[in-house]
């Protein structure tokens, strides 16, 4: 009963309202305001009510000025970076190391007959373009060259370029004018002459030229593209086996004091590289702790890249290539990786930074990728998230939209298929199409988003002949007896990396980012700015915002007393006349065929159906004898009779 009658006057008092007037709520507020420059407005003369208005308007807008400058400064989510040093026990980094060839030719050479043979071709018509050799290339292949060939520019007249194919017998000119049939080199011996791969889709309709400025370029792409093609029909184990082993390429591990082998590696296929090997990447096993700073306490290996047995046109860098990276995440070896040379002992010096970034809404970053809007194509290595992942993640996606296929250096989606020259006719010109494609590159750039938490190895690198002259002998005896059981020498200078890999100290850096402008920040200085140009405090925002709320409330009691006005109106007796008195109301009740004498001739007068009642009166009239008219003599006599 108390909650009801407590709403009930709660109720009424919301009825009530604030009970003023406009102009009586603004002179209640600048008489009791804390803030100085309304009361001034109230108590002083004419002249001086002017200046003080307009002072304190003018003090108004500068705080309001103020403000959205400060809180635009907030919005716009800066950020400070502080630089911090710490010293502890590490995790030693998880080691990926590949051979820079991706297969063994050897393994690979019955795959490559064909592509060979072309490219071997390919190479004597640019080095000795003679006639004699025209005879030469009817053994050939010609239907992998068909899809991508190498043409030769004459720019020496750039308005009419003439553009012949390597193996053409008669010149191509693109302009409509047929040429004679020289040797290409014998046309293309100035130096305007370039070396260019055509790609063309849509049947041979539509064709663009990628030009090299090197012809060692573009038979090194040339012969990559056609390579792709090849090993993209290839099922995956079976380029595993064409790779190099890893009980062949490590012939020595030393972690610590520890020994170790090739079998404390994790295999994995990078097809840029072909079979790599992680050491502590961590994913069964805890990640192993350096015991001490210093080249005696890291990873100690021997490796042997085996050069001999490198495809001769697919790879012209010999060495081993190797990246540090974080436990649990995919090693990008083509974009993060260095190079070892053979022949040498390679240390390499590790400093440690971590970067720790505050996120959304102050720093683009994720977390674990949940929130980035590509599928991640290596999570099937149940791996960490990382932008490198994302980004190949985002260019193989745009592949297979554009080009109905997916690119063999990059893990396919289920259901996809690789991109070949038998299935996919024009993928050569998509795929290189979209590589070129800024707009493709700025959209994975914008849908990808950096790691919050990332850790960074910082490596110093130092070489030296490995190993010595007078120490080749006996080193390499005893390395080929522990790997092939054999007392001849079966490695060489040219195939063997040494690598060191080790903490060059416990220091590490980590790099902070913290809000440059929080809460506190914005408050302090929104409260100065108001303080200073109007005397004014929290509680004076409050008294505002009071004052706003009345004034609310007075305008809707107005619209609410002026709506119920207009529905008064509306919804007065339907009579058009003077109304009716009560006594005509009561005799047309108790008479029907009453009519009133004002209203009977009335051209407003209104009738009522016959079967429509009319009004029931409401009280009746007071049937008081005082209010009767009788004669003069008879009041008279008994007033005389009341006397008496």
């Amino acid at each position: 009963m108390h909650v009801r009658k407590y709403l009930l006057k709660g109720l009424h008092r919301l009825q009530k309202g604030p009970g003023y007037t406009y102009k009586e709520l603004l002179v209640w507020y600048c008489n009791n305001t804390n803030t100085h420059g309304p009361k001034r407005i109230i108590c002083e003369g004419p002249k001086k009510k002017a200046v003080w208005f307009l002072i304190t308007l003018l003090f108004a807008s500068l705080v309001c000025w103020q403000w959205g400058v400060f809180i635009n400064t907030y919005l716009s989510w800066d950020v400070s970076v502080s630089l911090s040093l710490g010293f502890k026990t590490m995790d030693f980094p998880a080691v990926t190391v590949c051979n820079a060839s991706p297969f063994r030719y050897s393994k690979a050479k019955r795959l490559l007959k064909d592509l060979d043979a072309l490219m071997k071709a390919v190479l004597e018509r640019i080095l000795a373009p003679e006639p004699s050799h025209a005879n030469a290339t009817s053994t050939l292949n010609f239907t992998i060259w068909s899809h991508a060939p190498l043409v030769l520019i004459n720019e020496q007249d750039p308005r009419h370029p003439e553009v012949l194919d390597l193996f053409s017998l008669s010149g191509n000119n693109h302009n409509g004018s047929a040429g004679g049939s020289p040797a290409p080199g014998r046309i293309c011996g100035a130096p305007g002459c370039k070396l260019a791969m055509r790609l063309c889709s849509l049947n041979g309709t539509v064709c663009t030229f990628r030009n090299f400025t090197s012809a060692t370029r573009a038979v090194t792409e040339w012969y990559g593209l056609q390579a792709t093609n090849i090993f993209a029909q290839v099922p995956r184990q079976e380029l595993v086996q064409m790779g190099f082993p890893g009980e062949h390429m490590i012939l020595a591990c030393m972690f610590g004091t520890e020994p170790c082998s090739y079998r404390n590696f994790t295999h994995i296929f990078y097809p840029d590289y072909g079979n790599c090997y992680i050491f502590n990447w961590g994913m069964k096993e805890k990640p192993l702790p350096s015991a001490n700073p210093g080249a005696e306490f890291g990873l100690k290996l021997i490796l042997d890249i085996d050069q001999e047995d490198y495809v001769p046109f697919l790879t012209s860098t010999a060495g081993a290539r190797l990246v540090l990276h974080e436990q649990r995440t995919y090693p990008f070896i083509k974009e993060e990786g260095i190079y070892a040379t053979s022949g040498t002992e390679t240390s390499i010096g590790v400093l440690v930074d971590k970067l720790r970034r505050m996120g959304e809404p102050y720093s683009p970053c994720t977390m674990n990728g949940s929130d980035v809007a590509v599928r991640n194509l290596y999570s099937d290595y149940n791996t960490t998230y990382s932008i490198q992942a994302c980004l190949h993640s985002c260019f193989q996606d745009h592949m297979i939209r554009s080009c109905g296929c997916g690119h063999y250096l990059y893990p396919l989606p289920p259901g996809e298929r690789y991109c070949n020259n038998q299935d996919f006719p024009d993928w050569a010109y998509c795929y290189f199409d979209l590589r070129m494609s800024v707009a493709q590159r700025e959209t994975c750039i914008n849908m990808c988003k950096q790691s919050c938490n990332d850790t960074q190895y910082k490596m110093t690198i130092s070489m030296a002949d490995w190993p010595s002259e007078a120490s080749e002998d006996w080193i390499f005896h005893v390395l080929s007896q522990e790997r092939d059981h054999s007392s001849n020498i079966t490695l060489s200078r040219k195939g063997i990396v040494k690598l060191n890999i080790y903490f060059q100290e416990f220091n590490y850096r980590t790099i902070e980012e913290s809000a440059a402008n929080n809460i506190v920040w914005l408050l302090s200085n929104l409260g100065g700015q108001f303080g200073f140009w109007m005397g004014g405090s929290v509680l004076c925002l409050i008294e505002f915002g009071e004052i706003i709320i009345d004034f609310v409330w007075i305008t809707i009691i107005k619209l609410v007393a002026f709506s119920k006005g207009l529905r008064q109106k509306r919804a007065r007796a339907p009579y058009p006349g003077p109304p009716p008195t009560v006594a005509e109301l009561v005799e047309a009740h108790t008479n029907l065929g009453f009519q009133p004498d004002s209203t009977a001739h009335s051209p407003r007068a209104k009738s009522y159906p016959a079967e429509e009642a009319p009004p029931i009166p409401g009280t009746p009239p007071p049937n008081y004898d005082s209010l009767r008219l009788q004669p003069l003599d008879t009041a008279e006599s008994d007033s005389e009779g009341d006397a008496v």
